[in-house]
């Protein structure tokens, strides 16, 4: 069959390799001129299969109020006059609760289980240079509190299946002795030795080439925008183009927060929210002066991944609509916490700075599966800040339900709507 998947990031990508893998002609339609231009350009670059606890915790609406207060804080709203927004906090809110984060967690380990054995697949592959590295994680905690919470989360995933270890302060620096800086303010952390690391935008552009080039049916229609989908008879037909209309047989949208645009004229108005991240990519100047592992600093909410002789930083999660523009005091912010953190990682001359809006769910559950509007429309997105996590997973669950198949893991948390 003929399948157009809308939508050439990582999620999308993943979904055309799964399908083309299975005999399927697929195209990939994107309005950018080259693959992992949108959310996945230079994100956090953590490939975080055991460390999936969702944004919406029982804790969060406790904290809320200092981190809006706080200059510097994680977490910035921007009220505005848009019915979505205030639907999706509501419905973010409601998430707020042990029971809702613990069928989230099991969920999401499941689905990121699966994504680290097909992506380490996909790391096999010839020619998938993309800095990736096998680095584990190590999330700091501030304090005996934090702590503590922390080793509960550790006791709830073990019993999932994932392998973790606490670690004191002096531990953590032993561990990455690059930490040093940092040591004075942690309590402890949470060490995950199988986590990954790499550069997502280069992934992208690696297996955009692969299929390009490969004996798989995959064709790239790039810089060409959807404006609208197509309906007759209760199907989806086709998707008009700037350059006219492209027929398919399936249509996969993963195009993230530009979804949306789409559905809302067929009667669907799905549960996503950009959510807008920053992050900095600086040259390594000193290797010793450099975390080899990644880092999560949970208290500034702050992540640091290698990527090869580059660092990348990244962070926040600044609630202001469909607004990607970089604001300068927010740069800044996360320039002082990485010059804190590691001051001599970088000589820091040249810090590339990018902020780019990552497509959530009030709970962190991706939508994954066929949408009401049609059955032969398919929803992969709402991954959220764990899209390069969670996309070979992501992408063999939506091939197996078009395909009518069994899913690998079970697809009920993932149903949309």
């Amino acid at each position: 069959m003929h399948v157009l998947i809308l939508g050439a990031g990582v999620v999308g990508l993943a979904t055309a390799h799964v399908l083309a893998a299975e005999g399927h002609r697929v195209t990939v339609l994107d309005a950018e001129r080259a693959p992992g231009r949108g959310a996945s350009f230079a994100n956090g670059g953590q490939l975080s299969y055991s460390y999936v606890a969702p944004f919406a915790g029982p804790g969060v609406i406790g904290k809320v109020p200092g981190w809006l207060l706080d200059p510097d804080g994680p977490l910035r709203f921007r009220p505005q006059f848009d019915p979505h927004q205030w639907k999706w906090l509501l419905a973010f809110l409601r998430a707020c609760n042990a029971g809702q984060a613990a069928r989230t967690t099991a969920a999401l380990l499941a689905l990121a289980a699966l994504s680290r054995t097909l992506t380490r697949e996909v790391v096999a592959l010839p020619d998938m240079a993309f800095d990736f590295a096998p680095s584990g994680k190590l999330v700091l905690q501030p304090d005996a509190a934090a702590m503590a919470g922390a080793v509960r989360q550790m006791e709830l995933q073990a019993k999932l299946g994932s392998e973790q270890r606490a670690l004191s302060r002096e531990e953590c620096v032993a561990a990455e002795p690059s930490l040093r800086h940092l040591a004075h303010r942690i309590e402890g952390g949470i060490l995950t030795p199988s986590e990954e690391a790499g550069d997502a935008r280069l992934f992208c552009e690696a297996l955009a080439l692969r299929l390009a080039r490969g004996n798989q049916a995959v064709s790239f229609r790039m810089g060409l925008r959807a404006r609208q989908l197509v309906r007759a008879e209760g199907r989806i037909r086709a998707v008009v183009t700037d350059e006219g209309v492209i027929e398919a047989d399936q249509f996969v949208l993963a195009l993230g927060n530009g979804a949306r645009a789409l559905t809302v004229p067929l009667g669907l108005d799905l549960p996503i929210y950009p959510l807008k991240g920053y992050s900095l990519t600086l040259d390594v100047a000193d290797e010793a002066e450099a975390p080899r592992i990644s880092i999560t600093d949970s208290a500034a909410k702050v992540v640091y991944a290698r990527l090869g002789r580059r660092l990348r930083v990244a962070g926040m999660a600044d609630v202001v609509g469909d607004d990607a523009r970089i604001e300068e005091k927010r740069l800044d912010t996360l320039i002082r916490q990485a010059r804190a953190a590691f001051p001599k990682a970088s000589d820091w001359r040249e810090i590339r700075p990018w902020a780019g809006l990552r497509p959530a769910t009030p709970t962190g559950l991706p939508l994954l599966g066929a949408a009401r509007a049609a059955p032969n429309l398919w929803l992969n997105l709402g991954q959220g800040s764990l899209g390069f996590t969670l996309a070979m997973g992501s992408a063999a669950m939506v091939a197996a339900m078009i395909e009518g198949r069994a899913t690998p893991i079970p697809a009920e948390p993932f149903a949309p709507g």
